[in-house]
């Protein structure tokens, strides 16, 4: 009678230490929950997927990252960070496009001379990071780039002139565009074919990859070069959230975050031959460029750069010179 009473208490003390070594286990997994700003499956939304995957995969008994879902089903892209800051996501893989709100020093991610690699040398995003953290957010890194901005057209231009078009626009180059005679408004993803078919606007900027489903094809004629700035991705993360993390979190997440930033070179093979096979499918299907030269050329890239700083500047005088300094050559 004795054994067995001690073979049953010996039996429930293992199954309870059993159990105690499980919840550790769950316990010591941190749970974090991320938002896109792009619909989920989009060209646009795509890296941020992959990253989240690839933090999931390697992380497991670490961090797990559940998707919530992507803009605009979830609400406005353009408020998807500040949600964030507010403790509504934890992540949020955005371009920085839409959070300009948040952080009006944000444009000068687009204009970089350096590599993300030689920024993090330079002190460049140490710079911006005392910013972003003055938000409510930290930056963990740009995930994905997608090279140059392009316009699309539905008719052809001759020269840098934009007067008498109307063109869907982002945050990222209005000023832009209106500088070259354009008139503007913006839309979501989902919105940009509809708006060209049916003629409400007659073009729209967009990277030269990532590109939207294949039936834009349809109503995109022309491509203008030179591309201008840096369409790029990044990956952010609500402050407090982030000071509340073990330092072993932090760290597979900003290892895992770089990584992604590393492959991302515009000056690599691999990105090089993604480029020319885009270009090649465009001019498949119809497509024709028009290549700017010359002193339209010059006044395309001039107005472009000056436009660009010149609302960083007017937004944030002290902050957006000192970036400048930091970014350009």
């Amino acid at each position: 009678m004795f054994k067995k009473i001690v073979t049953v208490a010996m039996a429930a003390t293992t199954v309870a230490a059993v159990g105690l070594l499980s919840g550790a286990s769950q316990a010591a997994e941190t749970k974090l929950t991320a938002a896109s700003c792009f619909p989920i499956g989009s060209p646009p939304s795509k890296p941020f997927e992959r990253v989240v995957k690839a933090i999931n995969e390697q992380g497991k008994g670490i961090v797990q990252v559940k998707m919530i879902g992507g803009a605009p089903a979830i609400g406005s892209p353009f408020t998807l960070t500040q949600k964030m800051s507010k403790g509504a996501y934890d992540l949020v893989g955005c371009p920085e496009a839409y959070f300009g709100n948040v952080l009006p020093e944000a444009p000068v991610m687009r204009f970089s001379d350096y590599s993300y690699a030689e920024l993090r040398k330079n002190g460049a995003i140490d710079y911006l990071q005392k910013l972003f953290h003055a938000k409510g957010i930290h930056f963990l890194g740009m995930h994905h780039e997608f090279g140059p901005f392009h316009l699309f057209l539905s008719k052809p231009i001759t020269g840098a002139d934009l007067k008498g078009l109307h063109l869907r626009v982002s945050p990222v180059y209005t000023a832009f565009f209106k500088s070259l005679g354009a008139t503007t408004q913006r839309s979501n993803f989902a919105q940009v074919y509809t708006y060209m078919e049916n003629n409400t606007v007659q073009g729209y900027g967009w990277p030269a990859l990532g590109w939207g489903p294949p039936s834009w094809l349809k109503v995109s004629k022309y491509r203008v070069e030179p591309g201008f700035y840096h369409a790029s991705l990044h990956t952010l993360i609500n402050l407090k959230k982030w000071n509340s993390l073990d330092q072993k979190v932090r760290d597979f997440l900003s290892k895992m975050v770089v990584g992604f930033e590393a492959k991302s070179s515009t000056d690599s093979p691999e990105f090089q031959a993604l480029l020319k096979k885009q270009k090649d499918w465009m001019a498949a299907g119809g497509m024709k460029t028009i290549t700017l030269e010359g002193a339209e050329r010059e006044k395309w890239v001039n107005a472009a750069v000056h436009e660009g700083w010149k609302e960083v500047l007017d937004r944030s005088p002290e902050h957006g010179a000192a970036l400048r300094k930091l970014f350009t050559k």
